[in-house]
Order: C-alpha cells, then sequence, then structure tokens
C-alpha cells in the first residue's frame, strides 16, 4: 500500500493531479515522482479487461519509491524466476528542478520500455539526467506484458481483443494529457518514444485512431511495425491455454479466470516454442489495420518521426551460433533460406568471419542485413523510414554505429565482439541504465561519453523542436531523410551523415530486396 504523507511541504515537490495531491523526492538536478497510478489496479474482475481509472486518495501520497513491475517470466535483462505483480499500471515523472516554476510550460518524452512486450519495466529508466539537460519532463511506463497484456482467446473480455497491453498505454498518454501541466510539462508537446517492444508499442500507437492527438512527435529505436491478424492471435493464445490446462474452448477464459498468476507465467514457455510471441492484435476497435498496411496506405498519425536501429541487431540473437560449425551454420541458411541459400552463403561465406565465434558473428551479419527477426535492422529498417518519409511525415533515420559499446555479451564470451548489438544505444540516452548499481554508462571511454552527450543532444533537440538540429554549436547536421542521408552514430565526434547508397552497400540490400 502506498505511504500518505502526513502534510505537503514548501518544497516544491508536491503536486496536485486529478486523483490526488502527490509529494515526490529531490534527487540534485532533478525531482522525481515515482509510482504513481494512472489506472485502477487490473485484479480480479479486471485481469483482461481495458484498464479503468485510478481512483483517488485522501491526503498526500508520498511517490518517492518505484511500484512493482508487471508480472514476468524471468529473461534477458530480467531475474531467472518469476517476477512482478499484476497490480503494475504505475508511471514515473521526472522534471528539472524548477520546472513547476517556469512560465513556460516544458516538452515531455513519454518513454515504453522494450523487451518482446514479455519483461521489463519503466522503472529501469530513470528520466533525471535527460530531464535535467535537456529541460525537459520524462514520463516512463509499466505497461501489462505477456500473457496479461496480449492474450487473446474468445470470451475473455467485453474489450480489448488481446490489446490490453496497448489500451494500457493509450491510458497513459491519456493520464498524461490530464496531469502532465502539474509536474510543469506541455500537454501539447508529448513525444512517444520506445525501444525495441517500446518501438513496436510505438508504430502501434501511431496507427491507431484511439491514440489520436494524444501525442506530437515520435521516436523509434530498434522497433518494427508488426502485429497478429485477429485469427494467428487466436491460434496463439488458444496453444497457450492448453498449455495452461484450459484446452476446452467452450470454457477456456473462465478456466483462465481461475488461474494463480504464478501458474500463468509458468505456462508461457509454450509461447516461445510452438504457440509463438504474443503481438498486438489487428483488426480491432484500437488497431483497425496491421500497422505496417496502415502506413502504406498513409493511415496513421503523422508526426514528426525519429526512427534508427544499430548497426549489428541481429549480433545479440545469434548467440547461441557461438560454437557453431561452418556445416552447421551453411545447414542453418539452407534451412533459413531455401532456394536463395547458395547466394546467401556466397555473400556471407564462413571462412571470412573471425574466429572463436564465427558462427555468431555470420548468423549476426545475414539476421541484421535481411531483417530476418520480424524485421528488425539493417534492410528493413531502411524500407521502414523511407515509408514514413514518403507519407510526407519529417523523418531522421539513424544508425548507431559505436563498434566498442559495452555489452554483456563480451563478458559472457571472452574476447567477443559484439560490435552494436541491440539494445547497446540505451546506456547512452539513459545514463542510469544498466544492471543493478552500476550503471554501464560507468564504462564508457572519453570518446562514448562525447558520443552520450551528442545523442541526449539531439534526441532533446527533437522532442522540443521536432529537428534533432537545435542543440549546441559543434555538433554534426542531422539531415532529413528525404534528402537520402541518415545519420550514422559514432563516439569521439566521428558522428556524421552518411548516403542511404553507403548504408545501402553496408548491409547489401540490393541483394536482399531483390529476394523479399
Amino acid at each position: 500500500m502506498p505511504t500518505i504523507a502526513a502534510a505537503a511541504d514548501n518544497s516544491g515537490l508536491t503536486v496536485s493531479i486529478d486523483t490526488g495531491r502527490l509529494k515526490g523526492k529531490d534527487a540534485e538536478s532533478a525531482h522525481q515522482y515515482l509510482g504513481i497510478p494512472y489506472a485502477a489496479a487490473p485484479t480480479g474482475r479486471l485481469r483482461w479487461q481495458p484498464p479503468q481509472r485510478a481512483t483517488s486518495w485522501p491526503g498526500v501520497r508520498n511517490a518517492t519509491e518505484y511500484a512493482a513491475r508487471c508480472a514476468q517470466s524471468g529473461g534477458y535483462g530480467t531475474p531467472s524466476a518469476s517476477t512482478g505483480s499484476e497490480d503494475c499500471l504505475y508511471l514515473n515523472v521526472y522534471t528539472p528542478a524548477d520546472a513547476q516554476a517556469r512560465h513556460r510550460r516544458l516538452p515531455v518524452l513519454f518513454w515504453i520500455h522494450g523487451g518482446s512486450l514479455k519483461t521489463g519495466s519503466g522503472n529501469e529508466y530513470d528520466g533525471a539526467q535527460i530531464a535535467d539537460s535537456q529541460n525537459a519532463v520524462v514520463v516512463s511506463i509499466n505497461y501489462r506484458l505477456g500473457v496479461f497484456g496480449y492474450l487473446n482467446v474468445p470470451g475473455l473480455s467485453a474489450g480489448g481483443d488481446g490489446n490490453y497491453g496497448m489500451l494500457d498505454q493509450i491510458a497513459a498518454l491519456e493520464w498524461t494529457q490530464r496531469n502532465i501541466a502539474a509536474f510543469g510539462g506541455d500537454p501539447g508537446r508529448v513525444t512517444i518514444a520506445g525501444e525495441s517492444a517500446g518501438g513496436i508499442s510505438v508504430c502501434g500507437l501511431l496507427t491507431s485512431p484511439k491514440a489520436g492527438g494524444l501525442f506530437s512527435k515520435a521516436i523509434i529505436e530498434s522497433g518494427v511495425c508488426e502485429s497478429l491478424t485477429p485469427a494467428e492471435a487466436t491460434a496463439r493464445s488458444t496453444a497457450y491455454a492448453q498449455a495452461v490446462g484450459c484446452s476446452d474452448t467452450a470454457t477456456s477464459a473462465l478456466c483462465l479466470r481461475t488461474r494463480s498468476s504464478g501458474d500463468l507465467l509458468a505456462a508461457t514457455g509454450s509461447l516461445a516454442t510452438s504457440a509463438g510471441t504474443l503481438l498486438p492484435t489487428s483488426g480491432t476497435p484500437e488497431l483497425p489495420l496491421a500497422p505496417a498496411k496502415a502506413l502504406s496506405s498513409g493511415r496513421f498519425n503523422n508526426v514528426p518521426m525519429l526512427i534508427g536501429f544499430n548497426h549489428d541487431e541481429a549480433r545479440l540473437f545469434a548467440f547461441s551460433y557461438a560454437a557453431a560449425t561452418k556445416g552447421e551454420y551453411e545447414q542453418t541458411m539452407r534451412d533459413e533460406y531455401g532456394a536463395h541459400a547458395d547466394a546467401v552463403l556466397a555473400r556471407y561465406p564462413y571462412d571470412s568471419y573471425p574466429t572463436p565465434y564465427t558462427g555468431t558473428y555470420a548468423v549476426g551479419d545475414v539476421w541484421t542485413d535481411s531483417g530476418y527477426m520480424i524485421g528488425l535492422g539493417g534492410c528493413p529498417a531502411r524500407r521502414l523510414a523511407q515509408a514514413f518519409t514518403g507519407k510526407q511525415a519529417r523523418t531522421y533515420f539513424y544508425e548507431f554505429d559505436d563498434q566498442d559499446a559495452p555489452s554483456g555479451l563480451s563478458a559472457a564470451l571472452p574476447g567477443f565482439d559484439s560490435g552494436a548489438p541491440h539494445a547497446a544505444e540505451l546506456p547512452y540516452l539513459w545514463a542510469y541504465f544498466g544492471d543493478g548499481d552500476k550503471p554501464t554508462s560507468s564504462q564508457f571511454t572519453a570518446a562514448q561519453r562525447q558520443l552520450a552527450k551528442e545523442m541526449t543532444n539531439y534526441w532533446g533537440s527533437f522532442i522540443r523542436s521536432a529537428s534533432p538540429n537545435a542543440h549546441p554549436a559543434g555538433q554534426a547536421t542531422w539531415p532529413s531523410y528525404r534528402s537520402g542521408r541518415l545519420m550514422s552514430l559514432r563516439p569521439g565526434g566521428d558522428s556524421a551523415a552518411i548516403t542511404s547508397a553507403s548504408y545501402d552497400s553496408d548491409h547489401q540490400c540490393r541483394f536482399w530486396d531483390s529476394i523479399n
């Protein structure tokens, strides 16, 4: 239960929102308001229901500690055991220390965390440094994950159609519109942003009529525009229901409601094997069209975009091929690319990669350039940026390319060159991001600290002005992608605009475009 402060103070840390008064805490140059409920707890009868408005509280609520992360099974970046709670619809707000005293409202960065839509938490993203250095208000949110956020079993809900996590995000945006002015933020200048699954979520919100008018700009980091058809979502969800012991389709919804959180999480392994990953469901009121189709037809919330990917996105996901032999690698290519396998192998020969860990390097390059992992990285990334640019959205495209970015992969495999893999850009924007009490940014060299400062300035400029170029002098100019150029983000002041042709050559896009 939240603690209630005895009385308000005069420190400027107490604010009034539509459900009551909050007391935050001072974090040196920024103020933090943590664990704020933006919706009612989705427990009991509200499990697998659209989010409901949070209830009011008396007195002054202490907002000085993070609330629980949403219920999830252990995975990459989380503890190995199940963790979190179904009571998890909370958000955090970070402001410059004097935000409320200013006469002009500040831009808002609304952050949606990644984690394959099944792990992670907004609590991992301390926005104090961004708030202070960029004169912005930062909001980070939790939203329902995995089977609690995206299960689509007939009869499970009177509304939501398997998109409960997406509806949570919309509810948090609505909360932001109602309340962010109390923190010094401008509800008319809200930028939605997310990485990985957060990027998938941003694309969903861009194409959702229910999210229209709730934001003015968008940032996608290493995200794609993916969804499931109702038939696909139901098939995967039904397979999961069978794994949890609710195999009778006539009663599966009722059966699922009787299962404990622990039982439901224990069965999620079935989604990683035969059933497949849960994603937002299209053909629903909140997502009438598949995001990719909405984008191609121009039926989306057309706002300025900053979008990008990392140079070696898939190296992280090819980790299991570290010991693969040449024969095993070639068989993998034949299994995945069929009639095109010989052409793939001619362009990505096993013997051209260093040892040890040859298999990971080779598979990682193929998967990155081809976008094998649901279109993540390489050539599909360029096509996505082109799609936004072609539909009149002001688009800025980047590739993060610090080849020495700190990574846990190097610790797991001594001597491994992790390059710039998936999620490697996060510590450059979120200074306190990392495991435990030691942020990843503590490993930065002077050159990497310079890149982190430049990236934070680019992002901050974009959320203020819809252009990444309103930044301190000395940084490279970032052209709109309509010019045919993108920004290559590199350490030591070496960031520079490169041509799309150079990007295409690096990732062999002429070849991949010819077979996709």
